[in-house]
């Protein structure tokens, strides 16, 4: 085992100012821990494009390897949780933000965040899913849990060209849902219809009529990957006694709502937090994506890099630029 390996590093030059790098690392540099895994695949989620520009809601720790996924097999166990060789997957936790992340070929984590990969799926294939597919799926089997069945009508998706996004839209199509794909990028609807979106509608049609304090009844569910003024419009548009799943703040993490929907339809609110999600219901769901939520086509969601090309997709994920799921292959 070679004691050097290569990894982003982003630095701070000052107060304001970042810089990232692809450079060489030594073992030694990685932090203390139970679980030495070698990373063969990670995922660009918003989140390491945050992480990567130093945004200290993120990371406050530099220098610092951005990648809050991160599949490989055991190098070394020191507890015995697992043993050399297995293939592993880790996401969520403090993986990629104030802990060395899956934008390196090595790291060092406590075995408690691992989970062994599930029968049925590879490793670029749980990176194809990584934290926004996870996230997705928890959206979905929140969803089902209240009750929200493909019978009782549309299931409204927001942010839907994104990672989280177009994920829920192929598994909402895999599950037998309606989904509607709300985007801001029209000449996607192609792709979305291609992940088994029924609908495209542009996300001025979500906000329309928002500005009354109830708008006309159209979703059974909502997975909203944006927050802000589009979360507020979809708990408006909700069906009576539906359900509305919140993940994201691309939009903005302000959410001014009034009561109406809570009080007079009986539309809930849930939350979805993949970082610290407990590991029984974390094993159930990645069984679950790994058997009968597995998507067909896993590839058709995604674009390849390696390191040396991350840096250029990190800039277009902040301008918006990307579709679907970027995989990062550590060995390209």
């Amino acid at each position: 085992m070679s004691e050097h390996y290569r990894a982003m590093l982003v630095e701070q030059v000052d107060k304001k100012n970042f810089t990232r790098k692809i450079t060489e690392r030594s073992l030694d540099e990685l932090p203390a821990g139970e679980l030495l895994i070698r990373v063969r695949y990670s995922s660009l989620n918003f989140k390491d494009a945050l992480s990567s520009i130093g945004n200290p809601g993120v990371s406050r720790n530099f220098p610092h390897t951005p990648g809050i996924d991160a599949a490989g097999e055991v190098v070394e166990c020191t507890d015995g949780a697992f043993k050399p060789g297995d293939d592993v997957l880790v996401t969520g936790f403090d993986l990629g933000m104030n802990t060395a992340g899956g934008f390196g070929q090595y790291i060092r984590i406590p075995s408690k965040w691992a989970v062994a990969l599930p029968e049925g799926l590879t490793q670029k294939e749980a990176m194809v899913y990584g934290t926004a597919g996870f996230t997705a799926g928890l959206s979905l089997q929140a969803l089902v849990n209240a009750g929200v069945t493909p019978d009782d009508g549309e299931v409204l998706v927001t942010g839907a060209t994104g990672g989280v996004g177009s994920v829920a839209i192929a598994l909402l199509a895999k599950a037998g849902y309606t989904a509607v794909a709300a985007t801001g990028k029209a000449y996607q609807a192609d792709f979305l219809k291609s992940l088994g979106a029924a609908d495209v509608v542009g996300r001025d049609a979500v906000l329309e009529g928002a500005e009354r304090p109830m708008m006309k009844e159209r979703w059974a569910g909502v997975i909203d990957c944006v927050g802000g003024d589009y979360l507020a419009a979809a708990l408006k548009s909700t069906k009576y006694g539906g359900t509305v799943t919140c993940c994201g703040l691309t939009a903005s993490p302000d959410l001014n709502i009034n009561v109406f929907p809570f009080i007079l339809r009986g539309v809930s609110l849930l939350g979805i937090d993949s970082v610290e999600c407990p590991m029984e219901p974390r094993l159930r769901l990645w069984k679950k994506l790994a058997s009968e939520w597995k998507l067909d086509s896993l590839t058709d969601l995604t674009e390849e890099c390696g390191l040396d090309d991350l840096d250029g997709k990190i800039d277009l994920m902040l301008k918006g630029g990307l579709k679907g799921r970027t995989l990062v292959n550590l060995d390209m």
